[in-house]
Formats: structure tokens, C-alpha cells, sequence
């Protein structure tokens, strides 16, 4: 009896280790099943079901309102814009304008100098007066080249109805086929843009 007992003591707690690892290594497994289930049902596109219970977080009162202020402002800056680039423009274009006008009506004046050139007798031409009033003409043609404003070219160009005003026409072999052979009235442009077209005479 003593050694059954004995060998009763020796086995009981070899048993309940026994029972403890048995239960620990059944829980461990249920948990990685259930651990591989979850897995294998994110890979498929399952929807989580802890993911699945929450909603978007609705906005801030606050933050709708500065959103949709900072989209006011932002349009109000875009049409500022719009509407400074387009004042320049319109402010550039009367500047384009006025500028052509007060050339159209100086233009008669610089004539009126290249007639008084060419009046000048020959034997007059050195005279300090025929030169100081040369000189001003200069100053004129200058102060104009300045400005923008450029001479059209004319005797022995073709004729171009663009920047040519026709008014005479001649037979002439020395000269080709619609060449100017004469300049009745110099023309202008400014900017690139005809003021006014030279007045010529045209040959064959």
C-alpha cells in the first residue's frame, strides 16, 4: 500500500501538466484558425466586420464653412485677374490709338519741313540758316524713330497695296513690272501698323 501510494503521488502531478499543455496547445490552434480564417477572408475581399461598423466622421461645421470661404476667395482672386489683365490691355490699346492720332496730325508738319529743304536755292544750301533748319529736321526724324515710327520704302520697291497708294501709272522700260518709280508723299508706320501709305507712281 505505502509504494502504491508513493507511485500515485509521483504520477498525479506528471497528469495535471500534462492536462494543462493539452489544453494551452487546443487554445493556441483555435486561436491561429481562427487567425488563418480572418486572413484568407481579407485576401478574398471579405469585408471586415470591425471595419464594416464605421462611418465617416462627419465634418466640422467650422471646416465646411472655411472651405467653402477659401473657394469664394479663391474665385474672387481668379476674376481679379482677369479683370486686371484685360484693363491693360484696353489701357494699352487707347495708348495705341492716341499715339496714331497725334502722328497722323504731326505728320503734315515733318512735310511741310522736306518741302522747305527742297525749296532751299543751291547756292543757299550751305547758309547757317538752310542748316540749322536741316538739323531740325533731323531732330524731328529722330525723336519720331524714337517713338516707334518708321519710314515705308518706296522707289524701287514693288508695289504693295498694303503700305503703297497708287496715284499715277507709267510706261517705262528702265523700270520692271509694278515698280515704283517715284514717291509722291513719304508714308509712315508705327509699330509695325500703317499710319499712313506712301503715295506713289507706278511703272508698267
Amino acid at each position: 500500500m505505502g509504494k502504491d501510494k508513493d507511485k500515485e503521488e509521483r504520477e498525479t502531478p506528471g497528469g495535471q501538466e500534462t492536462m494543462e499543455d493539452s489544453a494551452i496547445q487546443e487554445k493556441d490552434a483555435e486561436e491561429g484558425k481562427a487567425s488563418a480564417i480572418q486572413e484568407d477572408a481579407e485576401e478574398n475581399g471579405a469585408p471586415d466586420p470591425d471595419k464594416a461598423d464605421k462611418k465617416p466622421a462627419k465634418k466640422d461645421p467650422k471646416d465646411v464653412q472655411i472651405e467653402e470661404m477659401q473657394d469664394r476667395l479663391m474665385r474672387q482672386m481668379a476674376e481679379f485677374d482677369n479683370f486686371r489683365k484685360r484693363t491693360e490691355k484696353e489701357k494699352s490699346a487707347m495708348y495705341e490709338i492716341g499715339a496714331r492720332e497725334m502722328i497722323e496730325k504731326i505728320l503734315p508738319v515733318l512735310d511741310n519741313f522736306e518741302r522747305a529743304l527742297a525749296a532751299v536755292p543751291e547756292e543757299e544750301k550751305g547758309s547757317s540758316f538752310a542748316e540749322g533748319v536741316e538739323m531740325i529736321y533731323k531732330q524731328f526724324i529722330k525723336t519720331l524713330e524714337d517713338a516707334g515710327v518708321e519710314t515705308i520704302e518706296a522707289v524701287g520697291q514693288q508695289f504693295n497695296p498694303d503700305v503703297h497708294n497708287a496715284v499715277m501709272h507709267i510706261d517705262d522700260e528702265a523700270y520692271g513690272e509694278n515698280e515704283i518709280s517715284q514717291e509722291l508723299q513719304r508714308g509712315y508706320k508705327y509699330r509695325g501698323t500703317v499710319v499712313r501709305h506712301s503715295m506713289v507712281q507706278v511703272a508698267n
